[in-house]
Order: C-alpha cells, then sequence, then structure tokens
C-alpha cells in the first residue's frame, strides 16, 4: 500500500441526546466501517475528561482512527459516506488531521497498522501516536502517574494539540499529539521529570501487554477544533 495515508478525525458533542447516540456508536458503528471501501485499519476511541488523560469518561468528545489504501478512499468517506454524515451533522466539532507515516513500532491488535511511506525528518512538524494495553495488575500503579505526566505537558514549547483517547477505560489507552517538530517533543519526553519517571517505570515493569509508537507527518486538514484549526494556522505561518 504505496499510497497508504492515515486520518485521525475529533467529534465533539453538545446535548445529552447527542452524547447518547455518540455513546451508542462505539458499540454499533463498527459493524458499518468495517464495509467501508479502502478502509485498511481502524478504531473508534472514546476520550477521558480534562484533557482526555483521566479515568473519568469525556461522554463528549470521541475519535475515529483510520488507515486508508489511498487518500481518494479517504475523502470519498469524508464527502459522502452515510456513516460519517451521521456523525457530522450530530456533532458540534468535526476536526480531520491526514497523516502520512513516517515511522512505526509495536503492535495493535497484534499487527503494525502503519507503513511509512515518506522519510522521517526530525525537525518537521510531527503528529504522535502512543498506544498500550495495560496489565491489570498494574493498572493502580499506571493510573498513579497519569496526572502528574498530563499536567506536565500543558503548554510545553512547540506543542500544538494534545488528547488523550482510548478502545477500554483504563486498560486500553492512546494519546495524540501534534508538535512543531520531533525534536522538541523529543526534549519534552526525555528531560520532563515526570514523563521520564514513567518511561523508567515502563522499562523496569514492563507493564504492558502490547504497545504501539507512531509519528507521522501532518500534511492536511478538513473542519476545525472547538472554533480553531490549529494546523491550519500553523501551516499559514510557515508560508513563505
Amino acid at each position: 500500500m504505496q499510497e497508504q495515508i492515515v486520518t485521525i478525525t475529533f467529534f465533539r458533542y453538545e446535548g445529552a441526546g447527542a452524547k447518547w447516540w455518540a455513546f451508542k456508536q462505539m458499540g454499533i458503528a463498527g459493524t458499518q466501517m468495517a464495509e467501508v471501501q479502502g478502509l485498511a485499519f481502524f478504531k473508534l476511541l472514546g476520550s477521558g475528561a480534562g484533557r482526555g488523560f483521566s479515568i473519568w469518561p469525556n461522554l463528549s468528545t470521541y475519535g475515529f482512527l483510520a488507515v486508508w489504501e489511498t487518500e481518494t478512499a479517504a475523502n470519498s468517506f469524508f464527502e459522502a459516506h452515510p456513516s460519517f454524515q451521521a456523525f457530522q451533522s450530530r456533532s458540534e466539532d468535526q476536526w480531520t488531521i491526514y497523516l502520512k507515516p513516517a515511522k512505526a513500532h509495536g503492535t495493535w491488535d497484534g499487527v503494525c497498522p502503519f507503513e511509512p511511506t515518506v522519510a522521517y525528518d526530525k525537525t518537521q512538524l510531527v503528529g504522535v501516536l502512543t498506544r498500550a494495553t495495560i496489565y491489570p495488575k498494574y493498572l493502580y500503579r499506571f493510573w498513579r502517574f497519569v496526572p502528574p505526566v498530563s499536567a506536565s505537558v500543558h503548554e510545553k514549547k512547540g506543542l500544538l494539540f494534545s488528547i488523550g483517547v482510548g478502545e477500554l477505560p483504563l486498560i486500553q489507552q492512546a494519546t495524540f499529539s501534534l508538535w512543531e517538530s520531533s525534536e522538541l517533543m523529543m526534549d519534552y519526553a526525555y528531560k520532563s521529570k515526570f514523563h521520564k519517571e514513567v518511561v523508567q517505570k515502563t522499562r523496569e515493569l514492563g507493564w504492558y501487554k502490547e504497545e504501539l509508537f507512531a509519528r507521522f507527518l501532518p500534511y492536511k486538514t478538513r473542519g476545525s477544533w472547538q472554533g480553531e484549526n490549529v494546523l491550519e494556522e500553523y501551516f499559514a505561518q510557515m508560508t513563505p
């Protein structure tokens, strides 16, 4: 799949009816998505309270991660597919980021769904996805470290956007973030006291049953998030 691209879409809902509808889709929309032409891999994601890094769910925010065989297939889905139209009509915000895989290791449900199609450049804009399934016996230790790590990433130099998402509460967790460069992201990851401690504990205890880490080159967006599109603004600033 030389043309493979990845998209991640975030939806924000308001009102009890819309939130209840969105919550139900976590259980039933998968069957519809499995039949979408050109969709090679996908995940429906919930989020946590606050910035998403919480044991408490946020019933207003959901995500849709997709791996497409071609960009044409992705565009067709977002422009005309009934499933996306249903999500779009009921949500207040819909923000989709188009990504080209640059680097990936680890597995998700036993496979690595991302095939790098662009060279990795640590000086470029980067989208970062981390995902893990946590061993139940380590849940308490893991979640004890989350609040300080979440607080430490806020307003870090180079951070454009971040959110915590997941498939199953507590056990299957993921984060997605956008940084001005991998250099700035790595500066946070390995120099932040709290994040360094989590990395160290992960290596010592082996508390993940499965994990995946991927980096992407964001190159296109559609929609907005809470009235803004930070990538569109960033691209505009970078234009000569």
